[in-house]
């Protein structure tokens, strides 16, 4: 008897679960939060200009003017979606790379290489103290895709 109450509860579970993965797109890979960062949604991704000369300047061992700082960091907060913040950061970083024509391993300004610029940005919510979403829940502000090579 109680071989049967197992089996239609664990087959009642399955078909709610089922149909909750259907509903929220379990399948997607771009379901969460996160999702509603997406500029294919109609998403607005910041330009954040306040950060990328912050950043710039960071990474170049230039001190950063207070008003700099300032802009950066409430550019970053007024992003309302915490889990678009280093997304923005991200799309922002890649823009500069762009613009300034940067590969792998090369600097992007004289004396500030690829890989400590990525690190610069994604440190950003951190010296702002601006929320982002931390999984690890070990209380680094920094982005994740600072782990990343491709970023």
């Amino acid at each position: 008897m109680w071989m049967k109450t197992v089996f239609w509860g664990l087959l009642l579970f399955m078909l709610v679960a089922t149909t909750m993965a259907v509903e929220y797109g379990a399948r997607s890979h771009n379901s969460g939060p996160w999702s509603w960062c997406d500029p294919a949604t109609g998403y607005k991704v910041s330009a954040l200009t306040g950060c990328r000369a912050m950043v710039k300047l960071q990474c170049v061992g230039s001190q950063v003017p207070e008003a700099v700082l300032r802009d950066c960091c409430q550019q970053l907060a007024d992003i309302n979606n915490e889990w678009c913040r280093c997304g923005d950061l991200s799309s922002m970083l890649r823009s500069v790379y762009q613009e300034l024509g940067v590969r792998e391993g090369k600097e992007v300004l004289p004396g500030c290489r690829k890989e400590v610029m990525k690190l610069t940005a994604a440190s950003v919510p951190e010296v702002c103290k601006v929320p982002i979403p931390n999984p690890s829940g070990d209380g680094a502000g920094v982005c994740y895709w600072a782990a990343y090579p491709d970023t």
